[in-house]
């Protein structure tokens, strides 16, 4: 339920209604707009008496929300939530730009990455120490020693850290270490992690599932959300479907329908939903055009030798001409790289 009060209200008022809220156990979400102060009713709203809510002189309206998603919800949160990460930010009218390796493989890889993907302008390094891999024979990454590499080009080039939390096991480390922790998408719906992810303060990007609709991407967030940790940014990384010319299929209508079901950022991975490193560019494109407020892009400085995906990554060169090409396109949008 959302009950939106005028914005010129008297303090003593809002606790006046405050006060008939909390009293039927419901939480509240607040959001204070020029307009309007949108307070958003968390919980089992049947017994409560909307007649009574709307007698108050200072409620404008009061509207019943039928998602199930309630903290991740426009309704409860008209404005665009910005991510702050060390005064490096996502979402409103700034775009972020993440690149980095699939995985961490050396010192020496990970920070001659580092410092070419900061000079052609990304503002967020990732790289995976652990990785989740169809096989278990296939690499699965350094480990502790990836984050403390990962560290290490972060103390080089001043860039932000991303990467790949596997576990409930791991949170601490990743709490102490990592700047974003990234949720892949085989653990979006690993409700547990997100429930103790959402005990933290720290940004978790959460990725869409291979399989997973648009609402349960939403509800995955609100997992997060409901614990007291709003920094979630969203991930679109393609979907599994019966298409098989490319690694998955870029659902780019989730872009805008997120956009206008959720006031989190929502950023694009154009790198595995397409498994080609020639279709990132238009798809980077395409997903700054559909309202994207950010890119997670794999650039490794030897694909040909890369320990993992490296088909989908794109050489340092290449990087540095799409974010020349990229910068205008999110001009356009109103976007700023």
């Amino acid at each position: 339920m959302i009950i939106v009060v005028r914005a010129d209200a008297e303090e003593r008022d809002i606790k006046r209604l405050l006060n008939l809220i909390e009293k039927s156990g419901l939480q509240v979400n607040y959001s204070k707009g020029l307009d309007n102060l949108i307070l958003g009713l968390i919980g089992d709203t049947r017994t409560l008496d909307v007649s009574s809510i709307e007698s108050h002189e200072i409620v404008k309206k009061v509207l019943r929300v039928q998602e199930p998603y309630k903290k991740a919800n426009r309704l409860f949160h008209p404005d665009n939530t910005v991510i702050d990460v060390n005064k490096n930010l996502i979402g409103g009218s700034n775009f972020g730009v993440i690149a980095g390796p699939c995985s961490v493989e050396s010192e020496e890889q990970i920070i001659s990455i580092a410092r070419d993907v900061k000079k052609s302008g990304a503002k967020f390094l990732r790289g995976g120490a652990f990785k989740p891999r169809t096989s278990p024979y296939s690499f699965q990454g350094l480990g502790l020693d990836g984050l403390n590499l990962l560290k290490i080009a972060r103390k080089e080039t001043g860039l932000p850290i991303v990467s790949e939390i596997m576990s409930t096991e791991m949170i601490q480390a990743f709490n102490d270490d990592v700047d974003i922790i990234q949720v892949g998408a085989r653990n979006m719906q690993n409700f547990i992690l997100l429930r103790e992810l959402g005990k933290l303060k720290k940004p978790i990007l959460l990725k869409r599932g291979l399989s997973a609709t648009i609402e349960e991407l939403l509800m995955s967030a609100e997992y997060i959300m409901k614990e007291g940790n709003e920094n979630v940014i969203l991930c679109e990384r393609g979907i599994r479907t019966f298409e098989n010319m490319t690694r998955n299929t870029l659902d780019l209508s989730a872009i805008p329908i997120l956009k206008k079901k959720s006031h989190l950022p929502v950023i694009v991975d154009p790198s595995h939903a397409t498994g080609l490193w020639w279709l990132v560019e238009p798809m980077a494109k395409a997903s700054i055009a559909a309202g994207a407020d950010g890119l997670i892009i794999e650039v490794h400085n030897s694909p040909e030798d890369a320990l993992c995906d490296g088909q989908q990554s794109l050489k340092p060169t290449v990087f540095d001409d799409l974010m020349y090409k990229l910068r205008s396109y999110a001009q356009i949008e109103g976007k700023v790289i």
